[in-house]
């Protein structure tokens, strides 16, 4: 259905946001050969261009590399590393939790904290905050202030498994979208499209759509397609108007998120399409939390024509996320679909 070992391979890269040298090396050779155009930009995106059969409009497709991840801050006299969270964790996941420092060489650590042992009642009742977790070597003081210094990144231990109909690791948020973004571009490589498309793999997005944002004001594309995972609480104790998706359900069409409305038109467009082509979706309205779809809608000149194609995600910014494989393909099928037929809509104003 999907090829599991290059979204295995994809997303056991490491990328904390602004340290995505390994993602974005390996998405140039993906787009080598296969897109028509291959760049990146000063920020460190990469864009791969399909030329169309038109150039009077752009698409701009946009999917971030990043994933999140820490930052050393400090090592003690002791040897432990003290760390600043890049993006958003629920801190009570890290607990003894298998992370990697990017030093002067890739060394393994674990999260630890106070032991429960030891706390007293009222430190037993609260949750642990990040700031109150420290990382564990194994090795002597001396040798981890050699080859740690601050200002590494840290990015989090865990391969990929196929668990059922599911794939379940690290980093699917964003790596779903980065691999939904190369094999929709292999599945038009030798096909032609109305216009041309920018395939940009963002960076920093994690840390505040900051690679989208150049990205778009760089290409000033007509339309934009954002892919990201979302929230699927389709879990023991969600009631129906909380689940926002559900693993299983298809693709998911966004509607909103925190930073975006997306435009109607976008939203009635995806809907057809998807209705047309028989592709499983359902709809998205995210409350909370921002997508790359905010950088394409408001930082082309003018504004462009913006909504996104999500995964659901169960478990989302925890140490392992899990998605449906159906899901995953529905998503290609609908990015497709939608690049073959966008100039076959009525854009007006109606």
């Amino acid at each position: 259905m999907i090829d599991v070992n290059l979204l295995s391979t994809i997303s056991k890269l490491p990328g904390a946001p602004g340290f995505e040298q390994q993602v974005r090396s390996f998405v140039i050779n993906q787009m080598n050969g296969i897109a028509d155009e291959v760049s990146t930009d000063a920020l460190g995106n990469v864009i791969a261009i399909k030329k169309g059969q038109s150039s009077d409009k752009k698409v701009m497709l946009a999917s971030h590399m990043d994933e999140i991840g820490f930052m050393v801050t400090h090592v003690d006299d002791d040897g432990f590393i003290r760390f600043h969270t890049l993006g958003g964790f629920d801190p009570k996941t890290l607990t003894a939790q298998r992370v990697i420092i990017h030093g002067r060489e890739d060394i393994m650590g674990v999260m630890g904290t106070k032991p429960i042992h030891v706390m007293t009642d009222e430190e037993r009742s609260k949750v642990t905050k990040s700031n109150e977790y420290f990382i564990d070597t194994g090795m002597s003081a001396d040798k981890v202030k050699q080859l740690v210094r601050i200002g590494d990144p840290i990015t989090r231990e865990r391969a990929l498994i196929e668990m059922g109909d599911c794939v379940n690791s690290k980093s699917l948020d964003n790596r779903i979208s980065v691999f939904v973004q190369i094999e929709a571009m292999k599945a038009l490589q030798n096909k032609e499209v109305p216009y041309d498309i920018y395939a940009v793999f963002t960076v920093q997005e994690e840390v505040g759509l900051r690679g989208a944002t150049a990205a778009a004001s760089g290409i000033d594309p007509d339309f934009g397609i954002a892919l990201d995972v979302t929230m699927a609480y389709d879990l023991p104790g969600a009631v129906a108007h909380e689940r926002i998706s559900s693993l299983h359900g298809g693709t998911a069409i966004k509607i909103m998120d925190g930073a975006t409305i997306c435009d109607y038109r976008m939203v009635e467009f995806m809907r057809q399409t998807a209705a047309n082509h028989k592709v499983k979706h359902q709809m998205e309205l995210l409350p909370a939390g921002g997508t790359d779809t905010a950088g394409l809608q408001r930082y082309s000149k003018g504004g462009c024509i913006a909504g996104a194609i999500s995964i659901p995600l169960r478990y989302l910014h925890q140490s392992i996320e899990m998605a449906s494989k159906s899901d995953i393909s529905d998503t290609i099928d609908l990015l497709v679909a939608c690049l073959e037929d966008i100039d076959k809509y009525d854009w007006s104003f109606k």
